[in-house]
Formats: structure tokens, C-alpha cells, sequence
């Protein structure tokens, strides 16, 4: 190991160390004060934001190709570092309350974000394996952190023992690729398929059990079981980050191994994958019609934008098409943390202290109460369905396009009729906020206001101009696809 090493991974130790260091100092501020372990939180994640940005460009690999710093990975990174913030902002008055305010929040949020950063950047399965684990146990702690309501007990029980579940997958089928390569360097599997003439069944079954576990992370059917309820009863602070943050992480994994590591098994996965990407979009967007609560119908939300993005996988299955594909997911990753971060802004400003405030009818009256926020949940509402001028409407323009220059016609009519039956359970939204007579309670909350209007406005201008972010897509290949 040398310093070059370390500097590859700056970020992740600033934010990793920070979160230990504010662990201590917590200890001597007073409980009635925890908005400054907040506001430190905030200070080490923008500190991990500069020396990411001062690093864009550059591709290097560190601790012998376990760590690889490409344009894909930097790209994640500054995501994840800007939901963190968001994050924080968001949770900063609703903790409050919600009379949960404790110091170790924002610790286990840094930690959450460590792993993020390291799945961003792992070349090796053993790293994704770490990482995983690093982004998961601080979140099956956080959405139990509304103790001791039962509900979020529950969803961190719930989370808990079927994420470990699906651990179990990702850590045999590590074992398995090993015991068939004698690697688990994602270069080095690729490289293995030189001296062999068909690959393994103890391989593929390997790949598979990978898939599997991390399907599970990003919520595609048939593992997602666990998310309307965990979504439901953890705070909505830890919903809003968990349900962009941890999906894009283990998108970041998902991509990164099988792009990398398993192109030459893409006749075996491919298909696979096309099945999960359109069963994941029929059951979230089907399931959430009959939903009266809006965190559940936006937790089938959230599955169904998975299989969006899964669209991208078996589209990279051609060589040809992967750039293509990959620039795709990651533009609609970015458009959807946007809208998805800000309709939870507002389902936040509309909670009460003790939880209620839930059901989609409460939402009745809140454009003659609190026109603004109704105005920004329509955009959000909008973006989800993909209606332009929005931001949604370019990333599932550009989804569906990979899909039909792969080939891939019926995968791509299949996201688009799903779209129009989310527009639904969408609309109905909009249609309850104008249409309906009500006298809601919303909470002005001046940290919270600010990352709905921030979001909102990001939504609509995205939309119009989404050069910026295309730019910021195009640029973020896999080391492996660069020749």
C-alpha cells in the first residue's frame, strides 16, 4: 500500500474516520442540542464532496485492483455524497419532531454512506461483499430508530433477517465463482474465460446466487418482499435515503460485477434479467394502485422504478450496446433521486409528531393550504410517471431507448404500458391535493422547505435542459468498457 492508494479512497476515509471521530463528540453534546452533530455530519460529507470533485477525471486502480476509480465510480460518489446531504437536511428538523433525536443517527447515516462509496468503487467481489455489509447493518439499525413503535421494530426486524438472507447468497456465490476461477478480482474472472472453452455450472450457479442477493438490495421482483413493509414503519427520513440511496448502490454492484466480471455469461443472466425487469415493473406499478397509504404506494413505486433501471442490464448485454446502456441507468438514477428524494420531502413536511398524516386522503386541500408544496408534489408525481417537461420523461426516454437499440422492442413496450397504469396511482395524488376539500397540516420547516424546492426545481429544469446531466452520464463509463 501506498500514499497513491489511500488518495483513491480519500473520500471514503474522510467520511469513514469523520463518522468515528463524531461518534466520540457526540458523547459531550448535550441531548438537547444534537443539531450540531448534524451540522458536523454535514460538514464531513461536503469535505468528501470537494476531494471527490477534485479527483473527477481520473482512473486509477488502488490496493492491487481491489479499488478502481473510474468515471462510473465518480459519479456515484458525488451522488451519494449529494443524497447525504439532502439526507441530512431532511432528517435535521423531522427527528426532531418525531421526538427521535439522538446524535448516533447521523453517525449511522455516515457509516451507511461509507459503504455506498466503497460498493461504488469495488474491483473485487470480496470489496462488494464488505461494502455491502457496511451500507446494510447501519440501515437495519436506522429504520428501527423510531423505537419503540412497533411498526419500526418490525421493519427492522423484517429488514434484518432477509437482508442477511440474501447476504448469504452474495457470500456463496462468491465462494462459488471462486472455486471456479481461483479469483475474486472482477478483472480477473474476465480473464479467466480465455483458457476456459464453456463455462463452469459451478460459475453460473455462482453468478446467479450473486444475483440474487443483490436483486434483493435493489428491490426487483421476486425479493422484494421486505420493502413495503420496511419503507412503512422506519422513519420517512430513513425511507427517503434508503429508497435512492441503497438502490443506487446496489445498482453501482449489480452493473459494475456483471458488466465487468461476467460478459462472457451474458447468454445465461441476460435473459434472466430481462424476466426481473418486466415482472418488476407489471407488480410494483400494479401492487400500488390498491395502496391508501402513501408511503406503501410509494414503496411499490420504488420497486417499479427498479426494474426501469434493470432495463439497462440485459440491454448491456451486447457488448456494442453497454456505454449506451450504462449511460442510460445512470441518467435515470440521477432524475429519479431528484423527484423520488423530494415527493419524500413533502410526505415528511405532511407527517405529524406521532406518525399519522400517512393516507393519501390527508392529502385533500393542500393546494389552497400550502400551494407551493402542492405544486412541487405534482412535479415529483409527474417525474415518477414520466410526463415531460420533467426529468423522468428524459430517463425513461433514454431507458427505453437502449431497450429497442438492443433489440429488446417488447421489454421496452412493456416499461412503457406500466408507465401509463402508474400514471394512476400518480395523478390520483395530484387529483386529491386540487380536487378535493380538506384542511391539511403541513409543517415550515426551514431545512426541509429548502430541499423540496431545491428538488422541485431540479425536476423542472432537468427537464428542459437536461444537458448537464447527460454530460455528467456520458462520462461515467466502466474502466472495463474503455478499450
Amino acid at each position: 500500500m501506498d500514499i497513491c492508494d489511500l488518495v483513491s479512497i480519500l473520500p471514503l476515509l474522510i467520511l469513514a474516520v469523520w463518522a468515528c471521530v463524531l461518534l466520540l463528540i457526540d458523547l459531550f453534546v448535550p441531548r438537547e442540542r444534537k443539531s450540531i452533530t448534524a451540522i458536523l455530519a454535514a460538514v464531513g460529507i461536503s469535505v468528501a464532496l470537494v476531494f471527490n470533485l477534485l479527483q473527477l477525471g481520473e482512473v486509477q486502480q488502488a490496493f492491487n485492483g481491489m479499488i478502481v476509480l473510474d468515471g462510473f465510480a465518480q459519479l456515484l460518489i458525488t451522488l451519494f455524497l449529494a443524497i447525504g446531504l439532502i439526507a441530512v437536511a431532511q432528517a435535521y428538523d423531522y427527528i426532531k419532531r418525531r421526538k427521535i433525536e439522538r446524535g448516533e443517527y447521523y453517525t449511522l447515516l455516515l457509516f451507511t454512506l461509507s459503504g455506498m462509496l466503497l460498493m461504488a468503487t469495488a474491483g473485487d467481489l470480496v470489496i462488494v461483499f464488505l461494502a455491502l455489509e457496511l451500507l446494510s447493518i447501519p440501515l437495519y439499525v436506522l429504520a428501527g430508530f423510531a423505537r419503540p413503535q412497533l411498526e419500526s421494530e418490525e421493519a427492522a426486524i423484517k429488514y434484518f433477517l432477509l437482508g442477511a438472507f440474501a447476504s448469504g447468497f452474495v457470500v456463496y456465490g462468491i465462494a462459488l465463482v471462486y472455486g471456479a476461477t481461483g479469483t475474486t478480482s472482477l478483472d480477473g474472472i474476465m480473464a479467466s474465460f480465455s483458457s476456459i472453452e464453456e463455462a463452469p455450472m459451478l460459475l453460473l450457479i455462482g453468478a446467479g446466487m450473486i444475483l440474487v442477493g443483490l436483486g434483493f438490495k435493489v428491490a426487483v421482483v421476486p425479493f422484494h418482499m421486505w420493502t413495503p413493509d420496511v419503507y412503512h414503519g422506519a422513519p420517512s427520513s430513513v425511507t427517503a435515503f434508503m429508497s435512492i440511496g441503497a438502490k443506487a448502490g446496489g445498482f453501482a454492484a449489480l452493473l459494475r460485477v456483471f458488466l465487468a466480471a461476467f460478459p462472457e455469461l451474458s447468454s445465461a443472466w441476460a435473459p434472466i434479467a430481462m424476466w426481473i425487469a418486466a415482472l418488476t415493473m407489471a407488480w410494483g406499478n400494479i401492487a400500488a394502485i390498491a395502496q391508501k397509504n402513501i408511503k406503501r404506494m410509494l414503496a411499490y413505486s420504488s420497486i417499479a422504478h427498479a426494474g426501469y433501471i434493470m432495463i439497462a442490464l440485459p440491454a448491456a448485454a451486447d457488448p456494442a450496446m453497454a456505454p449506451e446502456a450504462l449511460r442510460a441507468a445512470l441518467f435515470y438514477l440521477l432524475g429519479y433521486a431528484i423527484a423520488n428524494l423530494g415527493a419524500w420531502g413533502v410526505v415528511m413536511a405532511m407527517e405529524k409528531a406521532e406518525g399519522t398524516g400517512l393516507a393519501i386522503e390527508d392529502y385533500a386541500g393542500l393546494s389552497t393550504r400550502r400551494p407551493s408544496f402542492a405544486l412541487a408534489m405534482a412535479l415529483f408525481m409527474l417525474s415518477l410517471t414520466g410526463m415531460p417537461p420533467t426529468v423522468g420523461f428524459i430517463g425513461k426516454f433514454y431507458i427505453f431507448r437502449a431497450a429497442i437499440d438492443a433489440n429488446l422492442i417488447w421489454l421496452a413496450l412493456i416499461g412503457v404500458i406500466t408507465s401509463l397504469i402508474s400514471a394512476y396511482y400518480y395523478l390520483r395524488i395530484i387529483v386529491v391535493m386540487y380536487m378535493r376539500v380538506g384542511e391539511p397540516e403541513t409543517r415550515s420547516e426551514s431545512w426541509l422547505n429548502a430541499t423540496v424546492w431545491m428538488t422541485g426545481i431540479g425536476t423542472i429544469l432537468f427537464g428542459i435542459v437536461p444537458g448537464p446531466l447527460l454530460a455528467l452520464a456520458s462520462h461515467s463509463w466502466l474502466s472495463s468498457l474503455v478499450p
